[in-house]
């Protein structure tokens, strides 16, 4: 089988085109960013991050914010010196050119994005029931959060169009909701209804010390920050991409780190940290608690509902057009690559990744005791994790091809710390993850690389086939 173009695998995810027209300027680009990052984590994990830390909730956020500022660095040096439509998995391949460690970090980027939408579908559900004073029974929520699955793969099937306008309006949207916590937060503390002593306590689990607590919600914290290596896939639409994107990128994360600390200071200023642990709906307990029977409390599950699932579109979308590029660059068995005739939408790839997201959710929801939003958001930060200490790497080991162009250039130290920091947050005697996270994330892993060796063994046997079909020929001449 001839090595595949990674090139091309990451370029399938979007029709091909001879050349991308440039029309993200600064302002645009900069609310690509914020509003990839925002959605599901915050809306859907503080109160599992309090269930870690107590009150102090806000310093995973800050420090998640912080690794990965560190990991943004490594990208800004790597979309600059290759601004072209791609990511992790070319950058892996120009680095080491081992392609079945490209192939594992292109899965895994895709694995991400079906562990993210499956967060995003029960967020959904837990904030759908709230909306409509459903039953909060796991089964329910279960069946609501696969419907919602069901839908995203209906209008996957039917094909998406996409534009940077719809995305601000999505952004804006998203932003609305968590603007309208903070000030509705800041006007019930100002009347003082806040318990401060409780922002600054921390409550950690018996049997984990601060340290692992804090590394424990850090990991899960960290969910909340990603989305901002999305934007490298931006860069060939980027008016000139070496100069604006490091002052967009770390623009973005630090208003998106700034919102989230806000956030989470005043939802457990506003919460008793008993009544916030577990609940996969904080933010409208929050608003409930600062302004109970004001008219937002109906309007903020919607707005969560919307953010999450435009997070779960989005995350959807990238993953089957990943699958489908790697099925029509001959790395992954050719029936994924299969295209409806009138809608042109690959819809064998729709299909396979939204039986894996239904699997998840349904596999996940077996536990009643567990968080199941908690679950999946962690086994997302794993997996991006574990791609970005592979990108941090990259940097230290491509600085050994020059390029003929500017580009902008991190620091030495800093890929150093941010290998270290990402790989201390997925270790499991470091991070303090629960064990299911990597036994998720093992069984997406396996699906993988028995696609992989599928797809080796049909290459070998048509080789075979045509072999033997040529000498027959040959001998019959």
């Amino acid at each position: 089988m001839s090595d595949p173009s990674w090139t091309q695998v990451v370029k399938t995810v979007e029709p091909e085109k001879s050349e991308l027209k440039r029309v993200l300027g600064p302002g645009l680009l900069l609310l690509f960013i914020v509003g990839d990052i925002l959605g599901t984590g915050i809306y859907a994990l503080t109160g599992q991050v309090a269930a870690e830390v107590g009150g102090a909730a806000w310093v995973p956020f800050l420090l998640a914010f912080a690794v990965a500022t560190v990991t943004a660095f490594s990208y800004l040096e790597l979309v600059t010196r290759y601004p072209q439509a791609a990511g992790a998995a070319l950058y892996t391949h120009k680095a080491f050119g081992i392609h079945f460690l490209t192939f594992i970090v292109c899965f895994v980027v895709m694995s991400s994005g079906i562990t993210s939408a499956s967060t995003a579908s029960r967020a959904f559900a837990a904030n759908l029931a709230v909306a409509f004073n459903l039953p909060g029974e796991a089964f329910t929520t279960m069946l609501i959060a696969l419907a919602f699955i069901l839908v995203i793969m209906l209008v996957n099937l039917r094909g998406v169009a996409e534009s940077v306008w719809l995305n601000v309006f999505l952004t804006l949207v998203e932003l609305s909701g968590l603007l309208l916590v903070i000030l509705i937060g800041m006007w019930a503390i100002a009347g003082g209804n806040a318990d401060w002593s409780q922002v600054v306590a921390f409550d950690t689990p018996e049997d984990k010390n601060v340290i692992l607590a804090v590394s424990t919600a850090t990991s899960l914290a960290f969910f909340a920050m990603v989305g901002f290596e999305d934007s490298v896939n931006m860069a060939e639409e980027t008016k000139d991409p070496s100069r604006i994107f490091p002052k967009m990128m770390l623009s973005g994360l630090g208003i998106a780190a700034v919102i989230y600390v806000l956030v989470s200071i005043t939802v457990v200023a506003l919460v008793p940290i008993g009544d916030l642990v577990g609940s996969e709906t904080p933010l409208v307990t929050a608003v409930e608690a600062a302004a109970p029977g004001f008219p937002i409390n109906d309007l903020l599950p919607f707005i969560s509902m919307f953010a999450v699932a435009n997070t779960a579109l989005i995350n959807m979308m990238m993953a089957s057009r990943l699958l489908y590029g790697m099925s029509r660059q001959n790395v992954l068995p050719p029936f994924l690559a299969k295209v409806a005739a009138r809608r042109r939408t690959p819809w064998a790839a729709i299909l396979f990744t939204s039986a894996l997201a239904a699997g998840l959710i349904i596999y996940v929801s077996l536990d009643t005791e567990g968080s199941v939003v908690a679950l999946l958001g962690g086994t997302t930060s794993l997996l991006l994790l574990t791609v970005f200490a592979v990108v941090n790497v990259t940097v230290l080991v491509l600085r050994r091809q020059p390029v003929d162009h500017k580009h902008f250039h991190t620091p030495v130290f800093l890929p150093v710390i941010g290998a270290l920091t990402c790989l201390y947050l997925v270790l499991p005697w470091t991070s303090g993850r629960p064990i299911g996270q990597y036994g998720i994330a093992l069984v997406l892993l396996a699906i993988g690389i028995v696609l992989w060796g599928a797809e080796r063994i049909y290459t070998a046997s048509r080789r075979r086939r045509d072999g033997a079909a040529s000498a027959s020929g040959n001998a019959k001449r």
